[in-house]
């Protein structure tokens, strides 16, 4: 991956990938979720690095025009919509529910990251569908790891009125991201309340853009998918 010296804003900080659906690794998913360092850090910075922890929830609301039985079923098959949705997210699927995105490029102070995650959307019951981390193929124990526990829930909007009526069901989800970062010395010559506010900025921009993003193509895609003559 060709990376710049410059630190980009959040919005450009995302890779870009084409139109297709998703490109399939060759190997079974291995190692534990991770950050990716960009930089190589010398043994004394390794042996000296420390775990600062960082937390961010999130709650989002999403309106889709049609009935629960109908966004059930789009949800079910995102094996289509989660490759084209996450787009210009990287995407590579390494089981029937799992995923592994690769975000861009973030960081601050002169240390920057290329975070990763492994994503299994488990199936929905009674409704709910939960989201929850994987392991990243290939990868050895990182110093950066993250816990990814999300839940959205349909909640059908829809009146008892007549046929004529366009249904609309509201998706809302709940976000709990926790995410632990090893940092080198020269990091850690900073005042902790510094690496903890940027840091945390950092995680809420991301998520923030990121739903942002996701809810907009998710919503397209639906009604492009079911609900054209409604649009």
């Amino acid at each position: 991956m060709q990376l710049s010296n410059t630190q980009y804003d959040i919005e450009d900080q995302l890779l870009t990938i084409g139109d297709d659906s998703c490109a399939y690794p060759t190997e079974s998913a291995s190692g534990l979720v991770q950050f990716v360092c960009t930089q190589d850090l010398s043994a004394e910075e390794a042996e000296g690095s420390q775990f600062i922890d960082f937390r961010h929830q999130f709650t989002g609301h999403m309106a889709l025009k049609g009935d629960s039985q109908t966004v059930m079923q789009y949800l079910d098959a995102h094996q289509g919509w989660f490759c084209r949705c996450a787009q210009p997210m990287q995407v590579e699927p390494v089981s029937s529910h799992g995923y592994i995105l690769s975000l861009g490029r973030y960081g601050s102070f002169g240390f920057y990251v290329e975070p990763q995650i492994g994503l299994h959307l488990l199936p929905q019951a009674e409704g709910v569908y939960r989201i929850e981390t994987i392991p990243v193929p290939e990868q050895v124990t990182p110093p950066y790891q993250v816990d990814f526990q999300a839940a959205l829930q349909l909640l059908d909007d829809s009146p008892n009125q007549s046929s004529e009526t366009v249904n609309h069901t509201s998706v809302e989800w709940n976000l709990d991201l926790k995410v632990a970062i090893s940092f080198p010395q020269f990091i850690l010559r900073l005042p902790r309340k510094v690496i903890q506010g940027a840091g945390d900025q950092v995680l809420k921009q991301i998520v923030r853009q990121i739903s942002h993003r996701l809810t907009q193509k998710v919503q397209s895609d639906f009604h492009a998918t079911y609900c054209a003559e409604s649009v």
